[in-house]
C-alpha cells in the first residue's frame, strides 16, 4: 500500500463510530441529498455575504450576522462553506458568536449538514485578536529547522480551533523562485527540498494524527501549481513553465504534502502556458488525482472561476467558466460574493454538461472532510478547552523561531554584538512600526492596522530602548518609505552617538497590491543611508522586508548587515537580543540575495550561467548566496566520508562529516549537503540541496552529522517528464569540503543522448 494513503486511512479509522466508517456515512448522506443540496455543498461564500448591511464599515465588535441573509445562504442555497473575516480581526468571543449562529442555522436545515468554515491563518491566527503571530514562512525557512515549523503549526492549529474554525488555508508551498513576486514572503524559499521539508512539518503540526481533534485543523496546500513564477514577477500574471521544469522544481513540495496527508488544496489563480490552472484537467485531475493520488478537497481561489470568463477569456460566459472548472477538477468554488456558481452549476447539471457522477465525487470529498474534522460531532467547540490561547508559552515559541531565523549577512571587524554601554541612533522607516515586522495577512489582509492593534508589542526602537535604556537611544525617523524626514536632525543625532542602527526595508503588503516595478530599495532609503554613512559613525543595517530588495549600493558601506525577513510580533525582541549578543544568530538565507535587479538566478543555476556563456563579468555573482549566514562563533568542517565509492541500484550511501565549534561561544549551525550531477542527459544544475541538519555546538565541541541517500535522491526529471537517476559521477559538497562517488545502473538506457 502506498504510504501517502496511510494517513487518510488512519483518519478515517479514527472517525469511524457506531460501526460505520466515514465512507459509509458519506454514502448514506449523499443518497439523501437533492441535487440542489449537493451543489450548495460545492459553494463557498465570504462572510460579508451574510453580514448585516455595511457591517464592513463598522468596528469588528459591531460586525454582526444578518439572520435573513444567513438563512438565505444556508437554507435556500445550501451553502457548504464560508470563509474569511470582514475588515478587521475578531476576538475569540466574537468568533464564537458568529460560528455558533452559522452552525445553529445549519442545524435547522433538512439534513443538518454543518458549515465548513475556512480562514487564512498564514503565520498564526492573524484574524483573531490576542493570538500568537509567528514569523512569516520565508523567515521560518531561514531557521532550517523543521521542528520549529511543526511546533508553530501545532500552536496555530490550537488557536484556529480556539477561534472555532476547523480549516486553515495554509501552508503556501509555492516555490519562491522570483524575488520580484509579492508573495515570496509567504513561501519557504527557492529550494524544492527546503520547501518540502518545512511544508511537511507545518502540515504535521496543523493536522496531527487526527484532524478531528479539538486542537487540530485541516491543512490546505497552496497554490497548485506554478503560481510563484509569473514571467513579469507581478501577481496573477502569466507563467510559462515547461512540464519538465514544473515537475523538477515546483511539484516536489506538493508531492510531499500529499504523502503527508494534507486534506485540501487551493488552486493557482494564474495561467501556465496560456491555460488557466482552474481550467486545466491535466493539472487538476491527471496530475493531482491520478499521479499524486490526492483524495481530498480542491477549492478554487478567490473568484477565480468567474475570472476564467472576465480575465482569462477562455470561457465565453460565466456558465462556461463553471463548466470548465468543475469538469477540470475543482470541487468547491470560492465564489465568493454571490450565489451565481450555485445557479449556473444547477443549470449545467440539468443540461448534462456537468455529470451527476462528477458532482457526487466533489460533494463526497467535501462531506468526508466535514466528518474527518469532527464537524458533525462538534460543530463549534468549547471555549474552555483553550486556556493556552495567546499564552506566554506560545509567544516563546514565536520568539525562538524569530531568533533562529534572523540572519547575519555581514559583520565587518566583528562590530556585532554591540556593547550595552553604548549610545545609539535608531533611524529609518522600519524602526518604529509593527507593519514591517509582520507584513501582510496580519489582523487585516494588507496588514495596514497592525501598528494600532499590536501597539503593546515592541518595535525595533522600543526593543532597543528596553535593552539599553531610553536615555541611551536617540530616534529620528529620517525617512518614510516615500519621503525624507528631517535628515539634518538624524545627522545631528548621529554625531552624538557611538553607532547607528539603520532600519530599512518594506511596509506590509500582499498579493497584487504588493506588485513592484523595481526590486531596488527605494531611492529615499538609499539617500538616508548615504547620509548616515557620511557621518563616519559605524552603521548596522537592519532589513525588515518580505523579499530581497537590492541593497548593493549600500551593502559595502555598512559595517554590519542583518536581515530579519518578516519575523512577527516577537521579532524585534529577538533581533535586539542578537544585536547585543544575548542570542547567537543562526539563520541562513532561504533564497539567493541578488546583487542586481536584472540578475535573479537561483543558486541551482545551470553551469553555463556560472560565467554567462563566456561573459565572465556578468556570470552568477549574487550579493549573498542561498544558505549563507554568519554566526558569532566559527565552525570548522572536517573528515568528510562517503561510505562507498560506487553505489548501484537502490543501495544506500552514507555521508558523514564532523562539525566543530572553533569559536568561544555556543552556536547553532545548519549543515547543508549539496550534490552535483556532473553530466546528465538534461543539463544538470550546478548543485542541489539534498539534505540539511541543524545542530547546536558548545565551544570546542564536535558532532558528526550523517546523511543517508539513495539513487532516488540523485534523480531529476528527464526529457520525457519522467523522474530518473542516470548512472555517472556525482560530487558531494558540505561546508567547503568535496568528495566524489559513482552511481552504476547496468539496466539504464538513455532516452535522448544520456549517459551509457
Amino acid at each position: 500500500m502506498k504510504r501517502y494513503a496511510l494517513s487518510v486511512l488512519m483518519v478515517m479509522a479514527v472517525c469511524a463510530a457506531n460501526g460505520q466508517t466515514v465512507q459509509q456515512k458519506v454514502n448514506a448522506l449523499l443518497a439523501k441529498m437533492t441535487l440542489e443540496e449537493k451543489v450548495g455543498q460545492m459553494t463557498q461564500v465570504t462572510l460579508d455575504v451574510v453580514l448585516k448591511k455595511d457591517a464592513n464599515l463598522l468596528p469588528a465588535a459591531d460586525q454582526n450576522l444578518d439572520e435573513a441573509k444567513l438563512k438565505e445562504a444556508i437554507l435556500k442555497y445550501h451553502v457548504g462553506s464560508i470563509l474569511n473575516n470582514s475588515t478587521e480581526a475578531y476576538t475569540r468571543e466574537h468568533w464564537f458568536r458568529i460560528i455558533s449562529q452559522i452552525q445553529n442555522t445549519a442545524a435547522s436545515s433538512r439534513l443538518k449538514v454543518p458549515v465548513l468554515y475556512g480562514i487564512d491563518a498564514i503565520h498564526g491566527v492573524n484574524y483573531t485578536l490576542g493570538s500568537t503571530l509567528f514569523p512569516q514562512e520565508i523567515a521560518m525557512a531561514a531557521t532550517f529547522n523543521p521542528e520549529l515549523a511543526r511546533r508553530a503549526g501545532e500552536i496555530t492549529a490550537y488557536e484556529v480551533r480556539a477561534s472555532y474554525i476547523p480549516w486553515n488555508f495554509s501552508p503556501v508551498l509555492d516555490l519562491g523562485k522570483n524575488p520580484v513576486w509579492p508573495r515570496i514572503y509567504e513561501t519557504f524559499g527557492e529550494d524544492p527540498l527546503l520547501a518540502s521539508k518545512m511544508g511537511k512539518a507545518m502540515i504535521q503540526g496543523y493536522q496531527g494524527s487526527d484532524i478531528g481533534g479539538k486542537y487540530n485543523v485541516a491543512a490546505c496546500m497552496k497554490h497548485f501549481l506554478g503560481y510563484s513564477a509569473p514571467l513579469s514577477g507581478k501577481d496573477r500574471t502569466p507563467a510559462w513553465i515547461p512540464d519538465r521544469y514544473m515537475r523538477e522544481y515546483f511539484l516536489p513540495s506538493f508531492t510531499e504534502a500529499v504523502k503527508t496527508g494534507a486534506r485540501t488544496v487551493m488552486i493557482n489563480s494564474s495561467e501556465i502556458n496560456g491555460v488557466p490552472v482552474h481550467a486545466s484537467h491535466y493539472l487538476l485531475t491527471d496530475l493531482l488525482r491520478n499521479e499524486l493520488h490526492f483524495t481530498g478537497v480542491a477549492v478554487s481561489d478567490w473568484q477565480d472561476i468567474q475570472f476564467l470568463h472576465s480575465r482569462h477569456h477562455v470561457a465565453a460566459t460565466d456558465k462556461d467558466a463553471v463548466m470548465l472548472a468543475v469538469n477540470a477538477g475543482v470541487d468547491m468554488s470560492m465564489v465568493p460574493n454571490d450565489f451565481t456558481f450555485y445557479t449556473l452549476l444547477l443549470q449545467l447539471a440539468h443540461e448534462g454538461k456537468v455529470s451527476t457522477a462528477r458532482i457526487n465525487e466533489a460533494v463526497g470529498r467535501i462531506l468526508t472532510l466535514k466528518y474527518q474534522t469532527g464537524l458533525f460531532e462538534r460543530p463549534v467547540g468549547n471555549p474552555a478547552d483553550y486556556p493556552k490561547f495567546g499564552s506566554e508559552e506560545f509567544s516563546k515559541v514565536s520568539y525562538n523561531a524569530a531568533a533562529e531565523a534572523i540572519t547575519l549577512l555581514k559583520n565587518q571587524d566583528n562590530i556585532l554584538p554591540l556593547k550595552k554601554n553604548i549610545k545609539l541612533l535608531v533611524t529609518g522607516p522600519t524602526a518604529d512600526n509593527m507593519r514591517s515586522l509582520n507584513g501582510g495577512w496580519s489582523y487585516t489582509w494588507q496588514g495596514q492596522k497592525t501598528d494600532s492593534i499590536a501597539h503593546d508589542k515592541n518595535t525595533i526602537l522600543k526593543a532597543i530602548q528596553n535593552k539599553i535604556g531610553a536615555a541611551n537611544v536617540a530616534y529620528q525617523p529620517g525617512a518614510t518609505f516615500d519621503a525624507l524626514v528631517e535628515v539634518k536632525a538624524a545627522i545631528d543625532a548621529a554625531q552624538k552617538s557611538d553607532a547607528i542602527i539603520l532600519c530599512l526595508g518594506e511596509t506590509s503588503y500582499t498579493e497584487t497590491p504588493g506588485n513592484i516595478d523595481d526590486l531596488n530599495l527605494s531611492d529615499v532609503q538609499v539617500t538616508l543611508a548615504r547620509a548616515m554613512f557620511a557621518t563616519g559613525k559605524p552603521v548596522v543595517l537592519v532589513l525588515a522586508e518580505g523579499r530581497p530588495r537590492i541593497i548593493t549600493a549600500i551593502n559595502d558601506l555598512s559595517n554590519a548587515v542583518v536581515t530579519t525577513y518578516l519575523p512577527g510580533n516577537e521579532g524585534a525582541n529577538a533581533l535586539v537580543d542578537i544585536l547585543f549578543g544575548d542570542v547567537n544568530p543562526s539563520g541562513k538565507l532561504p533564497y539567493t540575495y541578488p546583487r542586481y535587479a536584472n540578475a535573479l538566478n537561483n543558486y541551482y543555476r545551470k553551469n553555463i550561467e556560472n560565467n554567462g556563456a563566456g561573459d565572465t563579468e556578468h556570470g552568477y555573482n549574487p550579493l549573498y548566496e542561498f544558505g549563507f549566514g554568519l554566526s558569532y562563533t566559527t565552525f570548522a568542517y572536517s573528515n568528510l566520508h562517503i561510505s562507498k565509492a560506487t553505489i548501484t541500484g537502490n543501495q544506500a550511501l552514507t555521508i558523514t562529516v564532523d562539525v566543530t565549534n572553533t569559536g568561544t561561544r555556543e552556536g547553532k549551525e545548519s549543515t547543508q549537503l549539496y550534490i552535483s550531477d556532473l553530466y546528465a542527459s538534461i543539463t544538470p544544475d550546478t548543485k542541489r540541496l539534498r539534505g540539511f541538519s541543524k545542530i547546536s555546538l558548545k565551544p570546542g565541541e564536535t558532532k558528526t552529522v550523517t546523511f543517508t541517500k539513495t539513487a532516488a535522491d540523485l534523480s531529476f526529471i528527464d526529457g520525457n517528464s519522467k523522474r530518473v537517476t542516470e548512472p555517472g559521477e556525482f560530487k558531494v559538497s558540505i561546508g567547503g569540503l568535496t568528495a566524489n562517488f559513482t552511481y552504476v545502473d547496468k539496466t539504464y538506457k538513455a532516452n535522448t543522448g544520456g549517459k551509457l
